[in-house]
């Protein structure tokens, strides 16, 4: 549990790698967006080819769907985040980046800011500009 910020919104990276976070950098009730299923979904469709190696990387995937949809209750995505949606489109705008191609990362950031929960990744610098919108917790994996 991070002390600081006992709940908080988990980036999708968080759950594809978290049998390689370090105990304790998560905060306590972790909650997750319906956005991040959908990313987990197409990850599953993303694996292209019939070897050995593409069948195990699909089932791989398909275990963390699975494993995800079995102990989180996501967090909708509704009108109040469509529009925070908005005001996080602008900053990254105002900051000269721009949002496509990062619409679903964005989109969980706007239902952290929505919800008004800390948003937890392994890519902060893909946050950069919203600083003032949602606070970003960086973590860290552990060294192989």
């Amino acid at each position: 549990m991070n002390a600081s910020h006992p709940v908080g919104l988990l980036d999708t990276n968080i759950l594809i790698d978290l049998g390689r976070l370090p105990n304790g950098v998560l905060p306590r009730d972790a909650e997750i967006s319906a956005i991040t299923l959908g990313e987990l979904a197409v990850g599953v469709h993303a694996v292209r080819g019939s070897s050995p190696a593409a069948a195990f990387e699909r089932a791989s995937r398909t275990l963390v769907l699975q494993e995800v949809e079995s102990r989180f209750d996501p967090i909708p995505y509704g009108a109040s985040h469509a529009r925070m949606f908005g005001a996080i489109a602008a900053a990254v705008f105002a900051v000269g980046r721009k949002p496509r191609g990062r619409s679903l990362d964005l989109m969980i950031a706007a239902t952290a800011a929505a919800e008004g929960l800390p948003l937890y990744t392994l890519n902060p610098a893909d946050f950069a500009g919203l600083e003032s919108l949602v606070e970003v917790i960086g973590v860290e994996r552990i060294r192989d």
